[in-house]
């Protein structure tokens, strides 16, 4: 796991402030797509084109270098970028998951609120070893995923609702993906 605090500049941190979002209640969730191959946009939810392919950018090359020195077998697998807004209600708990096999790097960038609950890494499926990544506006959390490893959850703290932007970069080479990792398919 790879932290990094002050991630995004001040114009993409601002812009993705002010994005309006539907209201969603305590314990529900709302998740916005925007999917962009090199500099085709191939789907747009909430954030505009401009801001979308400035996003990309300008932190394409960082995930890629990140990719290359947390998970080099699978830098070449490399096939599109996600960056997910996801508002989650004050409430709302997603249960401790490992990340799908197309998702080669997982990001988490905080936007909103000022305070909140992070992300919460385990050694297992049934919570052991318990650790939160401290939320903190504009801090970004990087892992690569590897089956049955990468243990991780995130949930509200039940003041309010809790904005992140999620920027993964993906592939639909699957079945290399497990090659990777050294797991079966």
């Amino acid at each position: 796991v790879e932290v990094f605090d002050n991630f995004l500049n001040k114009e993409d941190f601002s812009d993705l402030n002010k994005i309006s979002y539907d209201r969603v209640g305590n314990k529900e969730i709302k998740i916005y797509h925007n999917v962009i191959s090199k500099e085709k946009i191939l789907k747009t939810e909430n954030i505009n084109h401009d801001l979308l392919l400035r996003l990309n950018q300008n932190y394409h090359n960082f995930a890629l270098n990140l990719l290359k020195k947390l998970n080099p077998k699978k830098i070449d697998l490399y096939d599109f970028s996600e960056f997910s807004l996801i508002v989650t209600g004050s409430n709302y708990k997603f249960p401790i998951h490992d990340d799908t096999p197309d998702k080669l790097l997982s990001g988490v960038i905080y936007l909103y609120p000022e305070k909140n609950t992070g992300t919460i890494f385990y050694d297992s499926k049934k919570g052991a070893n318990k650790r939160i990544i401290e939320w903190k506006q504009n801090r970004a959390v990087f892992f690569s995923r590897n089956e049955r490893e990468t243990w991780h959850s995130y949930e509200g703290d039940g003041s309010s609702n809790r904005i992140a932007l999620v920027y993964n970069l993906m592939t639909k080479k699957v079945k290399e993906v497990y090659k990777a990792e050294g797991k079966n398919y």
